[in-house]
């Protein structure tokens, strides 16, 4: 067995401290080594829960030499300069979704990374899950004829009015957030070559980033993929492939509790629910992260693309 690989979290978030901080504890494959706040007394709160050592500030935990790769749960508009900073030195990287907010700057990351000879990886934690592998192999058994069209939409509920997600100047909105999810779902079946036809998003009131949008994108082989997104909506995570002969629906697709038994609907001439085991999510992608560090690479193609794609949605709103 390889040692442990030793992680530092860079800022006290509540996903870090809610979801991934747990998962990072419980991986045979990772230690958790330290924690940094700017707040000294937080850095020593969340460090006591679990086990390690508090710092207070980013850069003093980066010239720690007792941490060989950071995961970084900031404002999204702070993910970039945090990242870079990481990657010169030489520490491998999670970085919550989305990477950065251009394409231009996702891309010059990536090629640091490369250049480092570090591991780089965004935590879109859904792609993860087992139960889009099994929807990919439906697929490929033509167990619904032909691909035609592809839906989804992620919506959750208003965020109190102080959330980050509300600041513009953060990166917040609501495209980046959930938009990302039915977005990087469509890209997980449809591939590469997706393009953005049209897009619109949509201020709620008062408020100065976008709350809802919706876009259509299409291969070259003219399947389309339909995505709406939102938060200041009922709750609602979802996919759908629609095909020559039947259909095939997945419910609670993005963010699926560890204890929720997966159900992929396939309906044509009978309709058909087949229910897998359990699966964590977040255990599945710190355990992808893991094999990473050790494999001394990370997947590039979907999260740039992914980038471009997003911004081709902001540039083509109406």
């Amino acid at each position: 067995m390889s040692a442990p690989v030793r992680i530092g979290v860079l800022g006290c978030a509540d996903i870090a401290v809610r979801r991934m901080l747990p998962a990072f504890a419980a991986s045979p494959g990772l230690e958790v080594a330290a924690v940094a706040s700017r707040d000294r007394a937080r850095a020593e709160e969340v460090a006591g829960r679990f086990g390690c050592r508090p710092v207070q500030g980013y850069a003093e935990l980066l010239d720690r030499d007792d941490v060989q790769a950071v995961y970084v749960p900031l404002p999204a508009a702070l993910h970039a300069p945090w990242v870079e900073a990481a990657l010169h030195a030489g520490k491998h990287v999670l970085a919550e979704k989305p990477l950065t907010t251009d394409p231009e700057t996702t891309e010059r990351l990536l090629d640091l990374a490369a250049k480092q000879g570090v591991t780089l990886m965004e935590n879109v934690m859904f792609v993860h899950h087992p139960r889009h592998e099994a929807v990919w192999r439906l697929l490929a058994e033509g167990r619904i004829g032909e691909l035609r069209a592809f839906h989804a939409a992620f919506t959750i509920p208003p965020l109190p009015d102080d959330d980050i997600r509300y600041d513009p100047e953060l990166g917040g909105g609501a495209l980046a957030d959930v938009g990302l999810y039915p977005l990087r779902a469509a890209l997980h079946f449809l591939g590469p070559a997706l393009d953005v036809v049209g897009a619109r998003l949509t201020r709620g009131t008062g408020r100065l980033v976008e709350t809802s949008g919706a876009a259509l994108l299409a291969t070259p082989g003219g399947v389309t993929a339909h995505v709406t997104f939102g938060m200041e909506h009922a709750y609602l995570s979802r996919y759908e492939l629609w095909g020559s002969e039947g259909r095939i629906t997945v419910d609670r697709a993005f963010t699926p509790p560890a204890d929720l038994v997966p159900v992929i609907g396939v309906h044509g001439r009978t309709t058909e629910e087949i229910r897998l085991e359990p699966a964590d999510q977040v255990a599945a992608t710190v355990t992808a992260f893991v094999d990473a560090v050790r494999a001394g690479s990370a997947p590039q193609q979907d999260t740039l693309r992914q980038a471009v794609l997003l911004d081709d949605v902001r540039r083509r709103s109406v």
